[in-house]
């Protein structure tokens, strides 16, 4: 290994260090899943209050509503018992509704605290001093895991409307309907997904361990740090109850720009037939495209992708980082052991030519 092979090395070590300190941070701020077949949105707010901000996330799962109106709103329950109210000194949750234990479980799947009655005299606690706050409310989500929608197990080869959906609010003295709707759609097929996702690993590889250059691997290298950025560019706007969404979006985007920089500086010692260099970045890279594509890869065969962009170049995205980052790690211990040898050959030619003298 050169000396400048071996500074690029420590330097590259250090930041990778950095990162993982850091903690490898998925593309959808706040985790969850990232892809589904099932995709739920809101509708309509009948009648529009200014300041009240509702919203679903994680494909339907989860209910968030932030509300900067200064008036307390009320959540009822599944039995319209009290159940939130969300206001300008926080969160209270009623301890004695039904719905305050079976919104702690995706499905719903817990047992009842005997004080738990639709009837009984509301119990409040304070369980937040912020005016937002998300919950799984099972009125907007499919809820039995594991069998489809009956209009999907029925058709499964296009999409359906699951069910419409409809949560009641009451801002002050004004009743508030929030509505909405599931859809369901079939995911991509893996005859035609999956032959692309083996030629990205390959076609990785291959530049490594076939090319005669580093240029195919140094070309590669910029595609993966294109569909980094891409990846991070449509994160979505992560929920009101994280602390820092500034924070959470730097640490979402951290793992791109480094692997931009590491794309560009290797794509630039391919140029130069600095094979070796171009390998050990290329290593590097494919950590990097690893780190953001892996919380991500359960789009690889869902319908719906977390993202704020077009749905395709989502998945698209995705594919590159986990197939193409598998590759180009693969390619780049090839690349940096045959261009090492490749230059060490050539340096030990030349060294048994006569030096003329004089």
């Amino acid at each position: 290994m050169t000396r400048a092979m071996a500074r690029a090395l420590v330097v590259l070590l250090g930041l990778l260090g950095l990162l993982g300190i850091a903690g490898p941070a998925s593309a959808h701020v706040g985790g969850g899943a990232a892809g589904s077949d099932f995709d739920g949105r809101v509708l309509s707010v009948t009648p529009e209050v200014p300041g009240l901000h509702v919203r679903v996330l994680q494909f339907g799962d989860e209910f968030e509503l932030v509300n900067d109106t200064g008036t307390e709103v009320l959540v009822p329950g599944y039995s319209d018992e009290p159940y939130l109210r969300i206001g300008p000194d926080g969160v209270w949750r009623n301890a004695r509704s039904p719905a305050t234990y079976i919104n702690l479980d995706r499905f719903g799947r817990v047992r009842l605290p005997p004080d738990a009655e639709a009837a009984a005299e509301p119990r409040w606690v304070r369980i937040s001093t912020e005016p937002h706050y998300v919950w799984h409310d099972h009125r907007t989500h499919w809820m039995s895991e594991g069998v489809l929608p009956p209009q999907a197990a029925a058709d499964p080869s296009r999409s359906h409307v699951v069910f419409d959906w409809t949560v009641p609010l009451r801002s002050g003295d004004t009743d508030v309907q929030v509505a909405g709707q599931l859809t369901w759609s079939p995911p991509p097929s893996p005859w035609l997904v999956w032959p692309a996702y083996v030629a990205l690993l390959l076609l990785g590889a291959a530049a490594g361990l076939l090319a005669r250059t580093a240029r195919p691997l140094g070309v590669l290298m910029l595609v993966g740090g294109a569909a980094a950025l891409w990846h991070a560019s449509f994160t979505p706007e992560p929920p009101a109850s994280v602390s820092s969404h500034g924070s959470a979006i730097a640490a979402a985007l951290l793992p791109a720009v480094m692997a931009v920089l590491v794309a560009g500086i290797g794509f630039r010692s391919s140029r130069r037939g600095r094979g070796g260099m171009a390998g050990l970045l290329a290593v590097v890279l494919g950590w990097l495209l690893l780190v953001q594509g892996l919380p991500d890869v359960d789009v690889l065969w869902s319908a719906h992708a977390l993202s704020h962009g077009p749905q395709l170049p989502a998945r698209a995205a995705v594919a590159v980082l986990v197939a193409l980052g598998a590759g180009l790690a693969v390619g780049g211990i090839a690349a940096v052991r045959r261009f090492h040898e490749t230059g060490a050959a050539r340096a030990g030619h030349d060294a048994d030519r006569p030096v003329p003298v004089g």
